[in-house]
């Protein structure tokens, strides 16, 4: 059983103070390798990112030829894998297994990725990579070690400390 002041994650504090706020992650981690450097309990801090943004960066329009393209690569893959592990298991024709594995998974992979667009109806005629990013990056200390924190910090040249901790 955990007491109050425990936190039951290594990814809590129990009781953290901002230390201070950057707009970008290379900030944070440079405040957070100063206290490093100075001998700092750096154990007792956290970098998180606040204000988060999904981010879609599009990457190209989705054609009937590349949607198949793709399903065939991803089913080449799909087949040599498993093609290899069946060669394992298997006393014949190793190769055979292997180009057989080849040729039924790239017509899965074509068939379920045109199958696939298809079920879309235009409404996702392009490629994409998501990703989630942080806007804000958030140094926090417990609350027992935030004031060697800070006057450690006032060293750091360009150190911009949070006001309002």
């Amino acid at each position: 059983m955990t007491s109050p002041r425990t936190p039951s994650s290594p990814l809590k504090l129990a009781f953290p103070q901002s230390l201070a706020v950057y707009d970008d992650y290379e900030a944070a981690q440079k405040t957070v390798d100063y206290l490093a450097d100075q001998k700092f309990p750096v154990e007792q801090c956290m970098i998180v990112g606040t204000d988060l943004k999904r981010i879609e960066r599009i990457t190209g329009r989705l054609t009937t030829g590349r949607v198949a393209l793709a399903g065939l690569l991803s089913g080449l893959w799909l087949g040599l894998f498993v093609g290899l592990i069946f060669s394992l298991f298997t006393e014949e024709d190793a190769l055979g297994v292997i180009l057989s594995t080849l040729v039924i998974g790239a017509l899965f992979g074509v068939t379920w990725s045109l199958l696939g667009y298809a079920f879309t109806r235009g409404q996702r005629d392009f490629s994409s990579v998501t990703q989630v990013v942080a806007t804000r990056y958030e140094v926090l200390v417990e609350h027992k070690v935030a004031a060697q924190a800070r006057e450690l910090l006032a060293g750091l040249p360009g150190a911009t400390p949070d006001p309002f901790a």
